[in-house]
């Protein structure tokens, strides 16, 4: 027990000594005698032991009076795969302030959400993270305001509040004791240039723990591609997004090490809610090597699991866009439910519209993306070169999933490779999914499905405008399917589909889903829903990424 945490000092310092990647954002290092804190892999000569103190939080490490290194940039590493995994009120708790929860609604808002009083709140997290809601929201502000100082030309006032600071004292105060310097500093250090693409355009990377096989992910998400919210086009993923203060739009590229984000946002503030977003439709928190050890020890997946490492769970970027998504695509083919899903989304109705600054560049010769260093970080002109982008053209042998609702896809629009999912291809083309209240007032005719679908679709949007089921993934898991199923229409299939995609839950299976059971067969498993049920258990803890191989494998 190290600081109220459960840390043990051997193995820590084994990795730290190692300088084992795959530890980063699991601990923090704090090196007493130079008052500083590091991630694991930190390239500076590992600290004697007695210098050495572990925590499980950046804010943790703040509290205790130590600064961010400047050369490992450990508030930028990938964020601790346990949070997604545990549905515990800790892991949702933390997912909530990743999301931003703390600086929209208060330390208040966030023990509502989760059902707890502030103080029992705040006990917990310091039990399990040596630091509190306010803290653990601070540290993360001030990697947001480091981001926006680097990466924008917004004058330090306006960072300060974009960032959620409720002042500018409190800004400065914060970025010099956790960096250890003012912030004018830390711009003149990055040059003092905005990154190519205009106002409200940020550019940044986003760490992840390879491996990541970013064909099979983009190969999913292009097989589902809704045109006007998303395409997928040259290894690059583009969407809308609705955020707590106003649209945005993203553009995703895996490249060797990190995935280039280029995010053009309404309202600076939105940034910490995007970049969580981002993180969380990659999945780029998980520790793939855990999850590929344990899939591989089942001779049947061995073979799949080292022909392709890294496989993610696709996730979601909007939960009740999602559920409409698998509702309206039950028993019928994947190009009908895009046909349904276009109609509602063009239909006329109150929708934001995202302000157009100037639009983004992706990377180019002329504007290079992130270049090599730290993983989470701003992107400057003066960049030494363009990344080269993984292939996601699919590889020899690769195949598009068919996922639950049908035929196999590659890239672009469904069904095909290298196509586009929206005409066109610019910046101002997707807009985010209509919102639960919007989709209440559409007129019955706009829905063209059965009276009892549309009727599913309408009482799941009331749940979710009122509050009754939270599709986010600060929701209770078990709970949330257990109202799931209470509503008319949605079953275990449609439940457990949410709650691995949505809620990010990574031990869901689907043993009813055909293309599950195609996939059980192809691998001379047992491809019954019964059979297959008893077998997976070996999959433990994570059968969701075990499905999405399975549906790979179909």
């Amino acid at each position: 027990m190290i600081g109220g945490v459960e840390l043990d000092f051997e193995r820590c310092y084994r990795a730290v000594d190692s300088r084992d990647q795959r530890f980063d954002g699991w601990f923090y290092t704090g090196v007493t005698s130079t008052g500083i804190y590091c991630r694991p892999s930190c390239p500076a000569m590992t600290p004697k032991r007695r210098n050495v103190r572990f925590f499980a939080s950046a804010a943790a490490a703040q509290g205790a009076g130590l600064r961010a290194c400047r050369r490992c940039r450990p508030d930028a590493a990938p964020g601790s795969p346990q949070w997604d995994v545990r549905a515990d009120v800790v892991g949702r708790a933390m997912r909530l302030i990743a999301d931003g929860v703390v600086d929209r609604d208060g330390v208040p808002g966030l023990a509502a959400r989760l059902g707890y009083t502030e103080r029992h709140l705040h006990r917990m997290l310091r039990a399990e993270l040596g630091a509190g809601p306010l803290a653990l929201a601070r540290a993360q502000r001030a990697q947001t305001a480091r981001t926006l100082i680097e990466t924008t030309g917004l004058g330090l006032a306006e960072v300060a509040f974009a960032a959620g600071f409720g002042s500018v004292r409190q800004f400065n105060d914060t970025v010099r004791e956790v960096y250890g310097t003012v912030p004018s500093q830390l711009r003149a250090a990055r040059g003092g240039r905005p990154a190519p693409g205009g106002a409200g355009t940020i550019t940044l990377r986003l760490a992840y723990r390879p491996p990541l096989h970013a064909s099979a992910l983009l190969d999913y998400l292009a097989a589902r591609v809704l045109p006007g919210v998303e395409e997928v086009r040259d290894g690059t993923y583009r969407r809308g997004l609705r955020l707590p203060h106003g649209p945005a739009e993203i553009a995703l590229t895996p490249v060797a090490g990190y995935v280039a984000a280029t995010l053009r946002l309404a309202d600076l503030r939105d940034l910490a809610p995007a970049v969580a977003r981002c993180r969380r439709l990659f999945d780029l928190d998980a520790d793939p090597e855990a999850i590929d050890q344990t899939l591989a020890a089942d001779p049947a997946l061995a073979g799949i699991v080292a022909a392709e490492p890294g496989v993610r769970l696709p996730r979601a970027v909007d939960g009740f866009e999602l559920a409409l998504r698998a509702i309206i695509g039950q028993q019928i083919s994947l190009r009908a439910a895009t046909t349904t899903l276009t109609r509602l989304l063009h239909h006329p109705h109150p929708h934001p519209h995202t302000p157009s600054p100037s639009p983004p560049t992706p990377p180019s010769a002329d504007h290079p993306g992130p270049g090599p260093g730290d993983q989470e970080d701003c992107v400057t002109e003066s960049a030494s070169r363009r990344p080269k982008p993984l292939d996601h053209r699919g590889e020899p042998g690769a195949r598009g999933e068919p996922g639950a609702h049908g035929a196999p896809g590659g890239h672009g629009a469904p069904g095909g490779r290298g196509g586009r999912g929206a005409a066109g291809g610019g910046w101002g083309e997707v807009r985010g999914f209509p919102g639960a209240e919007e989709v209440l007032g559409l007129p019955d005719a706009v829905f063209g499905m059965p009276v009892a679908r549309r009727e599913t679709i309408r009482a799941l949007a009331r749940a979710v405008a009122a509050g009754e089921v939270d599709l986010e993934p600060g929701g209770d898991r078990a709970e949330t399917v257990r109202r799931l199923t209470a509503l008319p229409g949605i079953g275990p299939w449609t439940a457990g589909y949410l709650a691995m995609r949505a809620l990010g839950d990574p031990d869901v299976l689907l043993p009813t889903d055909l293309a599950v059971r195609r996939g059980a067969a192809a691998l001379g498993l047992p491809h019954t829903p019964t059979t297959l049920d008893a077998y997976a258990d070996r999959w433990r803890p994570w059968r969701s990424y075990a499905t999405i191989r399975l549906w790979r494998a179909a």
